[in-house]
């Protein structure tokens, strides 16, 4: 196929012309029959028959002179941007300066080519119009790339939501259960150990070791139903759940943690309750393993309608090898949380010195929850070095 030969799928080009003069318009015409070129061409001299092809003639492409009488080139193309953008757009003109060219290339031409040399015209023609559909398909290309994205994220937000939704359920379900059935049988050994014989101390002494090893099961079931959805989080809040989990990363630690609560909003969504109290722990999480460090600092503040959790260690500092890299899930997880609620997250490190995980969310207000009991933040504005211990799923 030489340069001039049409492909078939671009048989047919609707043309639309800008040219005030006849003579040059059947040289244009007498151009693209004798290249091999099938088209309906309409041509106009003036900006409103300009616009009502553009919107009502669905052209393929535009061929335009540079200078008319009432209209002129560059109009016609800041028009044809605004109305069609992806339209291809070239410049048919008897004279151009090589700044006029490269003018006209900045402003969104697609070629230029001089009414001495039209047997570039068809050549142009066919480039533009293959480049015109290939920018289309990129962009159904991306469109459906974002609607994949969105419904991978709707998916993400459900699968989350039933996440802690189950985490719920295990955890009372552990809690309540096997804290009564654990509490049930500690009495009936206590109740046992009352009615033998003080004399019968071998068994006395086995019903001790069974009532300490029970207490321990129900330590057991505590911890795993506090780290399973801690209570403090639905019957507090968040502020109070981030004060509770930096005392315990405090006691399990023992680095010196102090904490900022400044949090006005009243009752905060719970969706964005559970985010940032997961980003939260995965960022303790991260302290402990990596950072070596030997302090932290919590901030939990509210500014311009949002949200923001700052947590700063005084430790090695995170690397820019280690951000970018494909292990780093708990970062990703961490980064996608806060996406999906509009949010940001961004963690900056500097060697020796530390690292700063840095969330924020727009705030929304909580819904209606029928009268249950609705809480946040109890204690406003303060700052303290180990929080108080706040007692989570107690095991009665």
């Amino acid at each position: 196929m030489n340069a001039a030969e049409p492909p078939p799928e671009q048989k047919d080009t609707r043309i639309l012309m800008i040219e005030d003069d006849i003579a040059d318009a059947e040289l244009v015409k007498f151009a693209l029959r004798e290249a091999g070129l099938a088209f309906d061409l309409r041509c106009v001299d003036n900006k409103e028959d300009f616009l009502e092809e553009l919107e009502h003639g669905d052209p393929d492409i535009v061929l335009s002179d540079y200078a008319l009488p009432s209209f002129d080139g560059l109009s016609a193309l800041r028009l044809a941007k605004q109305k069609r953008p992806e339209l291809p757009f070239i410049f048919v003109t008897g004279t151009l300066g090589e700044e006029l060219a490269i003018e006209t290339l900045k402003n969104g031409a697609t070629d230029y080519v001089l009414k001495t040399r039209l047997s570039r015209l068809v050549p142009a023609v066919h480039r533009a119009r293959r480049e015109a559909e290939e920018r289309v398909e990129r962009r159904h290309a991306e469109e459906k790339l974002r609607e994949s994205h969105e419904q991978l994220r709707a998916l993400s937000i459900y699968l989350q939501h039933v996440r802690e939704e189950e985490r719920t359920r295990i955890a009372r379900e552990v809690h309540d259960e096997l804290g009564q059935e654990l509490t049930g049988l500690k009495f009936d050994l206590s109740s046992l150990a009352a009615w033998l014989p003080r004399d019968q101390r071998q068994f006395q002494d086995d019903i001790k070791a069974m009532l300490a090893q029970i207490d321990a099961i129900i330590q057991t079931v505590r911890r795993i139903s506090t780290e399973l959805r801690p209570s403090v989080l639905d019957d507090l809040g968040l502020a109070a759940a981030i004060e509770w989990q930096t005392h315990e990363f405090q006691t399990r630690t023992g680095l010196q943690s102090h904490i900022t609560l400044d949090v006005q909003s009243p009752v905060i969504d719970q969706e964005l309750n559970t985010a940032f109290f997961r980003i939260f722990q995965e960022t303790l999480t991260n302290v402990m393993r990596h950072a070596s460090a030997t302090k932290l600092d919590v901030r939990l503040t509210q500014e311009a309608g949002k949200l923001v959790l700052e947590v700063k260690d005084n430790g090695r500092g995170i690397s820019e090898a280690q951000m970018a890299s494909s292990r780093s899930i708990g970062l990703l997880g961490m980064r996608e949380r806060a996406a999906l609620l509009g949010g940001e997250f961004h963690i900056r490190g500097v060697a020796g010195k530390g690292t700063t995980v840095t969330v924020r969310i727009p705030l929304r207000r909580a819904a209606p929850n029928n009268g249950q009991r609705e809480h946040e933040n109890p204690n406003h504005r303060r700052s303290r070095r180990g929080a108080p211990r706040v007692e989570a799923n107690p095991c009665h």
